[in-house]
């Protein structure tokens, strides 16, 4: 890709970005910007492609999961902690139905900016500039809060440094010790409204008890105690990206310094556009939201372009339909990759396909909707032969009540007790964990049914 120059992207069509009102200020921001060291490194982010090639196989199963929009206001370690806790315990409970690895990927440390569906709002008669995330301008709704501030990129990315140390800490310093995490979850499933799952979490403490018998443990054992945890984002603000783009000296190919994978989202996979321009050039694994609106054709243009020396692990392709919609949209895309031959990693986005207005006013997103996506996207990919490689979920391991549903049955009423979100409602500690449980069930069932056709 030695052709291929970070800003490159200029020349393209943009969406879905800000037009800031003092040039010079920006290009002192991002002057600045590519003066600092990038969040992440190449050889992270070389280890991920080849763990989600893996997942492109069967071989690895992927968890993706972690705010809508990241908050300057409601940044602290505890939050950075509850997430990270809840989706160890996630992974260890879908690990159990995989048989497989799972990646932990965290929409942290960079996920700052949020496309809109309309550029401005009006409240109360009088029309501002949309809210676009902390790193562009502010929530609060006044003229001066919505003007685009450049400086707003600084603040995201000590913030992003500050996670990465932070949950590179837990990763290693004994906090995912796997004796400590499944503790945690034999907490919540000796709840009486969880025990239709302590079967399978007295299972998961049978493999553990007899690893222990075995001599494996923390003590002796370096992955027992450790996991690898990788960050990622949608490259929405390319300004901030482009500053932190490096050329990796081990393989002269462009890294995106800002997280270990970025994806394009549905508003901005334009082929000839600015976003997939950028993503195209950076060795990092790339996620490609896949929409309802997403043609046959679009996808083959956008396969070819995001990866086309078709490597495994380089493309993951998030599927986001709604329920009741994933039939009629997914396969056509399944065959259309078959078709080309491209190795990709299938995940399933239950959330944004399913974010409904409540009758107190409130965005939210309904449990039973979720999972009935995330079963449907199971059901094709058996039907289709194909591999279900992961999941991508908008969570929090805070007890937020944004979401409705779950065996703790957050209802509409409830919405507002802890509704913190800045923009799209988020899943809860509880509801993530009690999703854990039923997609492993998903997990296990399609791969009894992949043995079975095996053996027949």
């Amino acid at each position: 890709m030695s052709e291929w120059q970070k800003s490159d992207w200029r020349a393209k069509p943009r969406v879905q970005m800000p037009d800031y009102t003092d040039p010079d200020a920006l290009a002192a921001v991002e002057a600045q910007l590519s003066q600092y060291p990038p969040l992440v490194f190449a050889g992270e982010a070389r280890r991920l492609k080849k763990h989600l090639g893996a997942a492109a196989r069967g071989e690895a199963f992927l968890l993706q999961g972690g705010d809508c929009a990241e908050s300057f206001e409601q940044f602290s370690a505890d939050g950075i902690r509850d997430t990270f806790k809840i989706m160890l315990q996630m992974a260890m409970v879908l690990t159990y139905g995989a048989k497989v690895p799972v990646i932990k990927v965290g929409r942290m440390a960079g996920q700052f900016a949020k496309p809109r569906s309309a550029p401005t709002e009006t409240v109360g008669g009088v029309e501002l500039p949309s809210y676009r995330g902390d790193i562009i301008n502010e929530l609060d709704f006044t003229p001066e809060a919505r003007i685009p501030d450049p400086a707003k990129m600084l603040q995201a990315y000590t913030q992003a440094a500050a996670t990465l140390n932070l949950l590179r800490a837990f990763s290693t310093g004994g906090f995912a010790d796997m004796s400590r995490v499944h503790a945690w979850t034999l907490g919540f499933t000796g709840e009486q409204a969880f025990e239709k799952y302590s079967a399978i979490a007295a299972r998961i403490q049978d493999t553990i008890d007899f690893m222990a018998a075995a001599g494996i443990t923390a003590n002796t054992t370096h992955e027992f105690s450790t996991v690898e945890f990788y960050t990622s984002h949608e490259s929405l603000l390319l300004e901030y990206e482009e500053a932190l783009t490096r050329l990796d000296s081990t393989s002269g190919d462009w890294l995106a310094g800002s997280g270990h994978m970025i994806w394009i989202g549905d508003r901005t996979r334009q082929p000839d556009g600015a976003h997939v321009e950028y993503a195209r050039g950076v060795l990092n694994p790339i996620g490609l939201k896949c929409g309802p609106s997403m043609t046959s054709d679009d996808l083959k243009r956008l396969l070819e372009k995001l990866n086309p020396e078709n490597e495994a692990g380089r493309l993951t392709l998030i599927a986001r339909f709604g329920a009741g919609q994933v039939g009629e949209h997914l396969p056509r895309l399944i065959r259309t990759v078959e078709a080309e031959g491209a190795k990709v990693v299938w995940t399933c986005d239950p959330m944004h396909g399913n974010t409904i207005k409540s009758s107190t006013g409130y965005k939210t997103r309904p449990f039973d909707s979720v999972l009935r996506e995330v079963r449907e996207f199971f059901a094709v990919h058996a039907a289709e032969g194909t591999v279900p490689g992961g999941v991508h979920f908008e969570m929090t391991g805070q007890d937020v009540t944004e979401c409705t549903g779950g065996v703790r049955a957050v209802t509409e009423e409830d919405l507002s007790d802890r509704y913190h979100t800045a923009c799209d409602p988020r899943l809860n500690a509880s509801q993530s964990l009690e999703l854990a449980f039923l997609v492993a069930e998903e997990l296990t069932r399609f791969r009894e049914t992949r043995q079975d056709r095996a053996a027949g």
